[in-house]
């Protein structure tokens, strides 16, 4: 969740939201995302709403979940007064930050909040990310007691020069260990890593795929690395005290993941996502997809029926947004049909599953056998109906959309 919020339309006080996102509301899921803003260190390619102890004076993080308990419980109201249907939540996300620096006790009020506002459905996914330093064999237990069901690890890498450019303070050795205690609790495990950090080579970016897959997680995510303006590595790339990525490197490296994790048993159903098993990540799916979620925490975005707001940034600010018993969100912005139809074609393509041909207006559909001979999406998809992108298409994604939308 980057830190820098839109401008746009200013959110009532109340949180109500306009009559129309009930409209086909039964045939969307409902998601969950609780954003924890705490970090015990801040990475120097971060670009995400998070605080270290010095930053958040004057605000306590033990007293964070009572704060998130009071948007859970305003997320319910807003929803029903707004004519809403009652939905249980099919997943719930806690993401950060670091969402396990606080005791596994608040996550499970978290959680409880969640369940007793909307309830959960049967067989709910309930994902928490983790570093690997900040939780232990009982503290992981703990969370499959509350009802989790998956930890996601910011694994990054297996190599310790990358995890020193990163910034990442875990022991690489440690992974094997956060493992084995996820599955002795009965938590399924997704491992998330990063390629094309500065210095980084692609014998490196190959010992950390083989240190993850040798782990036999349910779930790989790997992302490249974005430097984003404003971040301390963006002030050393200027300063030339580290490279720039190397664009072609990243794409040899995406290239090397497919066929390792490929291998391995690993299938893609998303850009930068693989699962075995049909194990996929069911609440990032969900974005991808164009179904609502209700996002709780300073920065939070959330999306219900073609509307999108955003929470105020920082947690001394939502933390006196919810002891007013007032909406936290900033701002807010209703798409109009051309954005959801973009965003529409923008994600779809993003899936295994692809983008119904038929979906398109004729002038897109005609844009797909160029797509076809310039081998980014695959023949007897298109046969069948579906834009799905090949290897090469998945690297270029982007120009992929540009060509259907243009």
């Amino acid at each position: 969740m980057p830190s820098a919020l839109p401008i746009a339309d200013p959110a009532p006080l109340d949180g109500l939201l306009p009559s129309s996102v009930a409209d086909g509301a039964d045939a969307r899921n409902l998601g969950v995302y609780l954003h924890v803003p705490f970090c015990r260190v801040r990475c120097g390619y971060c670009d995400f709403n998070t605080y270290t102890a010095a930053e958040v004076r004057g605000v306590k993080q033990s007293d964070y979940a009572s704060e998130a308990v009071a948007e859970v419980a305003l997320a319910g109201g807003v929803l029903g007064a707004s004519g809403a249907p009652r939905r249980p939540a099919s997943t719930v996300f806690f993401g950060g930050g670091t969402p396990t620096l606080l005791p596994a006790d608040d996550l499970a009020r978290m959680l409880g909040a969640v369940r007793d506002t909307f309830g959960l459905e049967p067989g709910a996914e309930v994902t928490t990310e983790a570093n690997p330093d900040s939780v232990d064999a009982a503290y992981l237990g703990r969370l499959a007691e509350a009802g989790f069901t998956r930890v996601s690890f910011g694994m990054q890498s297996a190599v310790p020069h990358v995890l020193a450019t990163l910034e990442r303070t875990h022991d690489p050795d440690r992974i094997p260990h956060v493992v084995r205690w996820a599955r002795e609790a009965g938590l399924q495990v997704s491992l998330d890593l990063i390629y094309g950090t500065p210095g980084e080579s692609l014998e490196d970016w190959r010992a950390s795929l083989e240190q993850a897959v040798a782990q036999e997680p349910d779930h790989v995510s790997a992302y490249s690395l974005i430097v984003e303006p404003g971040t301390k590595m963006a002030r050393q790339i200027k300063r030339g005290e580290v490279a720039e990525p190397d664009e072609d490197l990243q794409a040899d490296m995406y290239e090397l993941a497919d066929a390792l994790l490929g291998s391995a048993g690993y299938e893609w159903y998303e850009v930068s996502n693989w699962a075995r098993d049909g194990r996929v990540s069911r609440h990032n799916l969900a974005y991808w997809q164009g179904h609502d979620w209700w996002g709780v925490g300073p920065g939070a975005h959330s999306h219900v029926g073609g509307v999108r707001w955003w929470n105020v940034k920082h947690p001394a600010a939502y933390a006196d947004r919810m002891h007013a018993g007032v909406s936290p969100a900033a701002g807010r912005e209703t798409l109009d049909a051309e954005t959801r139809e973009v965003e529409r074609v923008l994600l779809a393509t993003r899936v295994r599953g692809g983008l119904r041909t038929a979906s398109l207006p004729a002038a897109a559909r005609t844009a797909v056998a160029g797509l076809i001979a310039d081998g980014l999406v695959e023949p007897a998809a298109a046969l069948r109906g579906s834009i799905v992108l090949t290897l090469q298409g998945r690297l270029l994604a982007d120009a992929v959309v540009r060509r259907l939308l243009d």
